[in-house]
C-alpha cells in the first residue's frame, strides 16, 4: 500500500492518480494527532491491513490533482540520517567511517511543498536524495540479520543541507540540516512487501527538469540493515521513525530561488517540491554538480 496524508492531515492510501479516504476504516484508533493514526496503523498492521487494502479498492477516491499531499510521517520521534554511506560510483578507495546525525522532524513537508531557503550564511544550499526507512516495531541493539523485520515501508527523502555556516569555527550538522522544510519527504510511505529488495532501486533527482542524481542503492556502502543495526545499537528506535541512508555526492547541485526539485527512487513515485529564497534579491549560484565542478577544476 501507499499511505499518506492529504489536506487538514486526512489519513489516505494512493491508488494509480487517487487517493482514498482511509478515516472510517482507522477511526477505532484513539488519535489526538495525524503521527498518532499513523503509529496505531504501523504498531497493528498485521490486523488492519485486510480491512485498509478491501477499503482502498472499493472506493473510487478523488483525484489526486484536487488535493494537497503532506508529509507521510507527520511528527517522528526521530530522523535519522546516515553521513557519508555510499562508494561514490567508485571514486573513494574504502566506506568512510560511520558518521550520523539526527534532523529535526519539524523539518519534515510533503508533495508539492515548498523549500524555504532562510536568512543564513550559506556559502549554497544543496539537496541530498536518499532513500528513506519507516520503521515498524521498537527496535533496540537488532543485528542486521534480523533487522528488515523492523521494516515497515519505504519513502523518498530529500535531505535539503545549508553549506558552510560555520559558527565558532565548527561546521555542524544542525546549522546545514535542521532548518524547517529541509526534509521533503513522499509523495507516501510504500508498505514493504511491495519493494522487495532496497538495494536494487535507481535514484534520479532532476532540478527544474535537469538530471542531478543519477545513481543506484546498491552503491551503498552500509546496506539497509546495517543503517538498522548501527542506529539500533545507539539508540530505540520506535514505530514511525525515519532513517535517511545516505546519498551519492556526486549528485549534489544547488538549491535556488524558483527552482522546481522532483526525486524518484525506484518505485516509490515522485516527490517534487519547489525552493524560495527569504532573501531579497534572491540568492543564486553557479548550476553545476559536484561531479561537474569536479572535471571543471580537472580532478
Amino acid at each position: 500500500m501507499r499511505l499518506t496524508f492529504f489536506n487538514d492531515w486526512t489519513f489516505g492510501a494512493i491508488k494509480g492518480d487517487r487517493i482514498v479516504d482511509l478515516t472510517e476504516p482507522t477511526s477505532h484508533f484513539t488519535v489526538i494527532k495525524p503521527q498518532d493514526r499513523l503509529e496505531a496503523v504501523i504498531t497493528h498492521w498485521d490486523q488492519v491491513r485486510g480491512d485498509l487494502e478491501s477499503h482502498t479498492a472499493s472506493q473510487e477516491g478523488v483525484a489526486l490533482a484536487e488535493v494537497q499531499l503532506r508529509a507521510p510521517v507527520p511528527s517522528p520521534g526521530r530522523v535519522l540520517c546516515m553521513a557519508g554511506n555510499y562508494m561514490e560510483s567508485g571514486t573513494i578507495p574504502g566506506p568512510y567511517e560511520i558518521d550520523a546525525f539526527l534532523k529535526s522532524p519539524s523539518s519534515l513537508i510533503g508533495h508539492g511543498e515548498t523549500v524555504v531557503l532562510p536568512d543564513a550564511p550559506a556559502e549554497v544550499f544543496h539537496h541530498e536524495a536518499e532513500l528513506g526507512v519507516v520503521m515498524s516495531k521498537t527496535t533496540s541493539h537488532v543485528d542486521a540479520a534480523d533487522a528488515m523485520d523492523h521494516v515497515f515501508g519505504y519513502l523518498n527523502l530529500m535531505d535539503v543541507s545549508a553549506r558552510g555556516i560555520n559558527p565558532n569555527g565548527n561546521n555542524s550538522f544542525w546549522w546545514q540540516k535542521s532548518w524547517d522544510t529541509f526534509g521533503p519527504i513522499g509523495p507516501a510511505i510504500v508498505t514493504k512487501d511491495e519493494v522487495p529488495d532496497p538495494q536494487v532501486l535507481d535514484v534520479k533527482l532532476w532540478d527544474n527538469g535537469d538530471l542531478r542524481h543519477d545513481f543506484d542503492t546498491s552503491d551503498m556502502a552500509r546496506k539497509v540493515p546495517q543503517v538498522i543495526e548501527i542506529f539500533s545499537n545507539l539508540m530505540r528506535l520506535e514505530p514511525g521513525d525515519v532513517l535517511a541512508t545516505g546519498t551519492n555526492h556526486l549528485g549534489l547541485g544547488p538549491m535556488q530561488d524558483g527552482d522546481e526539485v522532483t526525486l524518484e527512487i525506484g518505485n516509490l513515485g515522485k516527490l517534487t517540491v519547489n525552493v524560495k529564497d527569504t532573501v531579497s534579491p534572491a540568492r543564486s549560484w553557479v548550476r553545476e554538480t559536484v561531479a561537474e565542478a569536479l572535471a571543471r577544476e580537472g580532478k
